[in-house]
């Protein structure tokens, strides 16, 4: 009867010598963090990393020069962040390198939104919003919003922060502050979650799970979440609750505007003291005549506002609370501002105008050092249309995924130096230290590259500009404590569990 223990020794045995088979392959690779099964690609090693993506990929690309290419689970996919890749992917050959298909699948609350937009739509789109945000109405109303949200919402919790010596969240802090800022620039309308009561925060929360989710759509193979998509499970459930707030909200605001009327007709048919909010600017578009696209459109402008500042600032506060020297030299630079502020007292806090502080050199140096150590979008997904070589030699092919790291080329010795993980905003000044660098956009992604540049740039800046400002020079800051500051796993570089900090008025 020996023979019946055959096939169980045999599976035992076959066990054995897979098992000696992965430790021999481990043992042998010169990278274990990089092991390329069969079938089933790096996923193993992904998987095991996950936690900390971003620091996993940029070992990874450290060791490989900067580019690799492997499948996942038959999924083709290029991974990098040598910029002469990225010049020819977001530049050169953009047209070969398009959002894709998958990339609307993957975001289709924004579906046909200038957000997942290709082509002549994406062209279309863009000249429409260049022209709603350069528009001399909505800067004005834009500029007014954020002096007003900052000196009325934001410094009165410093305050009453440093007169009760409480602590501080800075994360939950600005995401208030911000969403509060976009919505009443996308529907005149302030939520009001930068309030001491502090309301709930579900349309944030909501736009926060759109990104959490989108990030596991990106990484995992598509017929996972696929699947869980069409069952209503896992991730794919929560994001379908989220989809159906941001969408409830936004036909809420589209009903309501078109029950009282738009704020504005044609610019210069308009009243100086109408609002200039989006919506007023695309409810009467006959181009976004449908209520999905006005909706997407809207959404759009939220989470292309809202969560690149909001993602960004507490970076820099953490920055900035660590590094007190470059406070200093921010505060000599707003200081000739302040001294033509005849009604300044030193005791009161100051909020400084969005005009004002637009030509300060060292504060945005400041900036821009946060955004190329913790870049609001540490990735970037592309499709490729048709078969190509990369200038580093790497060939891709149609229907592969290509994923560029931000995170890592903010991190690359070959371009910063080998004090790259260092937070020194001098490296973005000019020799004389009055003029800024110019840092081709190919080497710092933070606002994107080529066509697809970012639009709101200029506001982004000097709204951040403004914040950190009016915040530093009345106040002191330190991190309270061993807190164990890391990024949440998302397609935005968010602090995974806030950023408390110790204020204090400062003395002057």
């Amino acid at each position: 009867m020996a023979f019946l223990f055959l096939p169980e020794q045999l599976i035992s045995t076959l066990v054995l010598l897979l098992v000696l088979a992965l430790y021999v392959k481990c043992s042998r690779s010169k990278n274990p963090l990089y092991i390329n099964w069969p079938i089933i690609g790096i996923l193993p090693s992904l998987v095991l990393n996950f936690y900390r993506f971003h620091d996993y990929v940029n070992h990874l690309l450290s060791f490989s020069g900067h580019s690799f290419k492997v499948p996942i689970a038959s999924m083709g996919s290029f991974v990098t962040c040598d910029p002469a890749n990225v010049q020819h992917i977001f530049t050169s050959n953009h047209a070969n390198y398009p959002k894709g298909e998958g990339f609307a699948d993957i975001f289709n609350v924004t579906s046909g939104s200038l957000f997942t937009a290709d082509g002549e739509s994406c062209r279309r789109q863009r000249a429409r919003y260049q022209s709603a945000l350069s528009s001399p109405g909505f800067v004005a109303f834009t500029t007014k919003c954020c002096h007003d949200k900052v000196e009325k919402g934001l410094l009165p919790f410093f305050t009453r922060a440093a007169r009760n010596r409480t602590l501080l969240d800075i994360n939950d802090l600005i995401g208030r502050l911000v969403f509060d800022l976009y919505a009443t620039s996308v529907f005149d309308v302030d939520p009001g979650l930068l309030s001491f009561d502090m309301p709930p925060v579900q349309l944030a929360d909501a736009m926060d799970t759109v990104m959490e989710v989108g990030f596991f759509q990106i990484i995992v193979p598509a017929f996972c979440w696929k699947v869980m998509r069409s069952l209503n499970i896992g991730p794919e459930r929560k994001l379908a609750a989220a989809q159906a707030v941001l969408r409830g909200f936004t036909m809420e605001m589209i009903e309501t505007r078109r029950k009282i009327g738009t704020h504005i007709g044609p610019e210069e048919q308009a009243p100086a003291s109408s609002s200039m909010d989006i919506l007023s600017n695309f409810i009467d578009d006959l181009e976004y005549n449908t209520d999905d696209l006005l909706q997407a459109t809207l959404i759009t402008h939220m989470i292309a506002g809202r969560d690149t500042i909001s993602t960004t600032l507490p970076w820099v506060f953490y920055n900035l609370a660590k590094n007190p020297h470059v406070v200093s030299r921010i505060r000599n630079e707003l200081a000739p501002l302040v001294s033509r502020k005849e009604t300044f007292i030193a005791s009161t806090t100051m909020t400084f105008e969005p005009e004002e502080v637009k030509a300060l050199v060292y504060l945005q140096a400041t900036l821009m050092e946060s955004l190329r150590l913790y870049p609001p979008i540490p990735i970037e997904r592309k499709a490729v249309a048709a078969s190509d070589v990369m200038p580093s030699g790497h060939e891709v092919c149609a229907q592969d995924i290509i994923i560029v790291s931000l995170y890592s080329m903010g991190r690359m010795e070959d371009l910063w130096g080998a004090d790259c993980k260092e937070y020194k905003p001098e490296r973005w000044l000019s020799k004389d230290g009055v003029m800024l660098r110019h840092v081709p956009s190919h080497k710092f992604l933070a606002f994107n590259s080529g066509p697809r540049l970012c639009l709101g740039k200029d506001i982004a800046i000097t709204q951040m500009k403004t914040v950190v400002a009016s915040v530093m020079w009345s106040f002191d800051m330190e991190v309270f404590g061993d807190q164990g500051i890391e990024p949440k796993l998302s397609c935005l570089l968010q602090m995974k569990n806030g950023l408390k900090l110790k204020v204090q008025k400062r003395e002057m």
